[in-house]
C-alpha cells in the first residue's frame, strides 16, 4: 500500500507530461554541417514548430569570416522548421565560434554534428546557459565520450514511456534480486536492437516503433492487475522473460534518439557504449530515486499511521494502462498524418 502512494505521486507527474505531449517527444534543434571543400560547407538547420507555421525563434551566428554562397532554402514539415544553405569561411571554419542566438531565452537543447572531409566527426549539445562552440580540428575520444554518455542520461530522463514501462517493472517485481535480473535482461536486448539499428541492420519506421513502445506498457499494466487479483502468469513468476522481449522494441525506439545526433565516423564504437551506458545510467538514477522514495515513505508511516482502503492498490496499475493506452491511439493516428 505504501508502495502504492509513492507511485501514484510519480503518476501525477507522468499524467502532467502525456497531457502535454512529451512523452519520448523530446525535440532539440538540431545543426547539422558537411565540409564540402577546404574552405565550402553546407548546413542543415532544423528546428522545432510552434503551430501554424511558427517556429522556435533561434538563429545560426556564423563566425565573421563566413558568408553564404547561395539563399537558405526554407521549408516546413511536420511541424518542424528545416533550412539548408551552402556558406564558405576564409580560412576555414577550424577555430571559430558559432553561436545560437536566441537559445538563451528557451529551453531547448541544440545537437551539433560537424563532418569534415576526412570522415571526422565533432558532436556537441548546446543548452541555453552555453549557446557557442568552437568548431575544434578533430575531437578527440574522450568528447565524443563525455556528448554522448549525456545523450543517453537526457534521452532515458525525458523519455516518459521507458520510464513508465520501468516503474510498470519494478511493481512487478517488488525489489530485490527479480528486480535485477528483469533490469539485466532489459538492458541487454534494447542494446542489441540500439546496435543494429543505428548500424543500419534493422530498418522499422519509427511511428509504428513508438506506438508498439506504448502498447507494451498498456500490456504490462494488465499484468499488474491480473497479479493484484492473485492471478499466476509468466510476468508475475518470470518478469525477465517479459523485459527482454519487449526490450527489443524498446531498443529501436533508443536508436531513434541516437540517429538524430549521428555517429562520429571515426568513433562509431565509442560513441554506441557510451550513449548506451548514458541510458543505463539514467535507469539506475530513475529506479534509485523510486526506491529511495519508497523507503522513506515507509520509514515515515511508522511514525504516523495514514489508514488507506486497499482499492488504492489498483490505482498505479489503471493509471499507467490509461496514460498508455492515450499514448497507443495519439500514435497510432500520426500514422496518417
Amino acid at each position: 500500500m505504501k508502495h502504492a502512494l509513492v507511485v501514484c505521486v510519480l503518476l501525477a507527474a507522468f499524467a502532467t507530461f502525456a497531457r502535454e505531449g512529451v512523452a519520448h517527444e523530446v525535440r532539440p534543434a538540431y545543426l547539422e554541417l558537411r565540409q564540402t571543400g577546404t574552405e565550402t560547407w553546407s548546413a542543415l538547420w532544423k528546428v522545432p514548430g510552434q503551430g501554424e507555421n511558427l517556429r522556435l525563434g533561434i538563429y545560426v551566428e556564423l563566425p565573421a569570416s563566413c558568408t553564404n554562397v547561395a539563399e537558405p532554402r526554407a521549408t516546413m514539415v511536420n511541424d518542424a522548421y528545416t533550412e539548408r544553405w551552402t556558406f564558405r569561411c576564409a580560412g576555414g571554419l577550424t577555430g571559430g565560434t558559432i553561436r545560437i542566438n536566441g537559445l538563451a531565452a528557451t529551453t531547448t537543447d541544440v545537437l551539433v554534428r560537424a563532418e569534415r572531409l576526412d570522415g571526422s566527426t565533432q558532436v556537441t549539445r548546446l543548452t541555453p546557459s552555453a549557446p557557442s562552440f568552437v568548431v575544434e580540428a578533430s575531437p578527440g575520444v574522450l568528447e565524443v565520450a563525455r556528448t554522448y554518455v549525456v545523450l543517453g542520461v537526457e534521452h532515458i530522463l525525458t523519455g516518459i514511456d521507458h520510464l513508465l514501462f520501468v516503474l510498470a517493472l519494478l511493481i512487478i517485481t517488488r525489489g530485490g534480486w527479480k528486480l535485477v535480473k528483469t533490469v539485466t535482461a532489459f538492458t541487454l536486448s534494447h542494446s542489441i536492437t540500439l546496435t543494429a539499428a543505428t548500424l543500419g541492420y534493422v530498418r522499422i519506421p519509427p511511428r509504428p516503433v513508438e506506438a508498439v513502445i506504448a502498447l507494451s506498457i498498456v500490456f504490462v499494466a494488465s499484468e499488474i492487475v491480473r497479479m493484484r487479483r492473485g492471478v499466476a502468469s509468466i510476468t508475475t513468476s518470470s518478469p525477465w522473460i517479459v523485459a527482454f522481449a519487449f526490450g527489443l522494441i524498446h531498443g529501436l525506439g533508443f536508436a531513434g534518439g541516437l540517429n538524430d545526433a549521428g555517429l562520429p565516423v571515426a568513433h562509431i564504437p565509442t560513441a554506441l557504449l557510451f550513449f548506451s551506458l548514458g541510458v543505463e545510467s539514467g535507469h539506475v538514477l530513475f529506479i534509485g530515486t523510486v526506491l529511495a522514495m519508497i523507503v522513506t515513505t515507509n520509514a515515515m508511516s511508522r511514525r504516523i499511521r495514514i489508514p488507506m482502503p486497499r482499492w488504492i492498490e489498483l490505482v498505479p496499475p489503471y493509471a499507467i494502462g490509461t496514460i498508455a493506452m492515450f499514448w497507443v491511439i495519439q500514435r497510432t493516428l500520426s500514422f496518417a498524418s
